[in-house]
């Protein structure tokens, strides 16, 4: 398939990261002349990048795959490929049961305009080799938010935690951080074009280090020069790992005002020996001394979290510590599941899958029901506070009003006919509900 004018539709699954890997995708295929396009009867190429970091994840992608091919069975030039983790997973199963015309792991990206030239029908095409340098540092992604106003940065990809039940290891690879002068670039060259927020990513930023001769460069360092571009410029980021999260970090966040007040900080369970058996590599104390330090030098720092219920022999001691941690802490807000086994972890080599879905699924509802009163209470506690806003655009419930998030991550609606996506404006909450803080516009 020549490249000439081709039209690529992209579906993107999963976390943030993926998000910014369908932007490096899209440039890489600009460069050989490939045309983005949002509607997918239109679409020459038709690919889904994936995640599979639960299940259901996969699940949702099988059946995409047969829309994708109704597709194919209707304009029969149309090539289809599966393009990220679940590729890296799943390999060559993809083009046997998915008979799908390519398959690309999220280090073999920049091979995707071969692929696809050499892709034919009885001649699929495959790519899934782990690198341990790629960074796609040099790639200037072509953004695909709708806003104009915030954009996502990848600082460094894969993980070297290996936790028991997750597979991102295995499809993402070692850890590498990339150059951070690529980075500030980046950051910079978004700010000139009017974006107003970054989002720094990685699977573990706290352990960002680059080191290039003599000079090293650590994730408070890099939080620090992205600080420096612009006051106007808000800087967030993504995900801490409690056992890596270093006071230097939190200094940093306090010293600059457009690093937002906000910190991911997944702790998974509340059990120490469910901690161990997930190879998390922190306590429950520690986790707590780490939440007691954020709020003692940043009082007012929003802190959400991830958990994951009925991992493998979990016992209604061990859910109830994990319930009195949520209590303790209060997060703003929290992604909450119950154990999927990933095939190919350590859990699932060695670990049975012994907490029945009955059981998971209760442990997991007492869970959302004690964080949705956690929710309610932090958000009450705002009332009447004031807070700096960029607005984002129309509110999905009302597009007559404005919302936009405060340095907090707590989204603002507010009514305003005046501003618009991009800017900045000052609001007082005078209300909420457990998600949303309802606010009033000041002068």
């Amino acid at each position: 398939m020549s490249s000439n004018s081709k039209k690529v539709y992209i579906e993107t699954y999963g976390c943030q990261m993926n998000v910014n890997d369908t932007e490096v995708i899209f440039a890489i295929l600009a460069n050989e002349g490939f045309i983005r396009t949002e509607d997918i009867a239109e679409a020459d190429v038709i690919m889904a990048n994936t995640c599979s970091i639960r299940d259901n994840a996969e699940q949702r992608i099988w059946g995409r795959i047969e829309q994708f091919n109704l597709q194919k069975n209707t304009r029969h030039d149309v090539l289809t490929g599966i393009v990220g983790c679940m590729a890296e997973r799943l390999k060559e199963k993809l083009l046997d049961k998915g008979n799908v015309d390519f398959v690309a792991g999220p280090d073999a990206y920049r091979n995707l305009p071969r692929l696809i030239a050499d892709a034919a029908p009885g001649h699929p095409q495959i790519d899934t080799e782990l690198s341990r340098e790629e960074t796609y540092g040099d790639i200037k992604p072509v953004r695909i938010d709708k806003n104009g106003v915030s954009a996502f940065i990848s600082i460094m990809r894969g993980c070297n935690n290996v936790c028991s039940y997750c597979v991102v290891p295995y499809t993402r690879g070692v850890e590498r951080s990339r150059d951070p002068r690529t980075i500030i670039e980046e950051a910079r060259n978004l700010f000139d074009r009017g974006y107003k927020e970054v989002t720094l990513l990685g699977q573990n930023v706290d352990s960002y280090h680059w080191k290039c001769d003599r000079e090293e460069v650590s994730f408070a360092s890099l939080l620090e020069q992205v600080a420096h571009i612009s006051p106007d410029l808000r800087i967030r980021f993504s995900t801490s790992n409690p056992q890596d999260f270093s006071d230097e970090v939190l200094m940093v966040m306090a010293k600059y005002d457009n690093i937002c007040k906000h910190i991911h900080f997944p702790v998974q369970s509340g059990s120490n020996r469910i901690l161990e058996k997930m190879r998390r590599r922190y306590t429950r104390e520690w986790y707590l001394e780490r939440v007691s330090r954020i709020r003692e030098i940043i009082p007012d720092c929003g802190i959400t979290t991830d958990v994951i219920a009925g991992f493998c022999s979990e016992t209604e001691e061990d859910h109830k510590d994990t319930l009195s941690l949520f209590d303790i802490v209060g997060f703003d807000t929290a992604f909450m599941f119950y154990y999927s086994e990933r095939p190919g972890t350590i859990s699932q080599r060695n670990y049975p899958d012994d907490v029945d879905i009955e059981t998971k699924t209760r442990r997991l509802n007492e869970i959302i029901a004690l964080q949705g009163k956690k929710s309610l209470e932090s958000y009450r506690k705002d009332i009447g506070k004031v807070f700096r806003v960029l607005v984002e655009g129309p509110s999905k419930k009302d597009p007559a009003d404005l919302c936009g998030r405060a340095s907090n991550n707590k989204m603002c609606v507010f009514a305003d006919n005046i501003h618009k996506a991009g800017d900045y404006v000052d609001v007082e909450v005078t209300g909420c509900t457990s998600a949303t803080l309802l606010c009033r516009l000041l002068d």
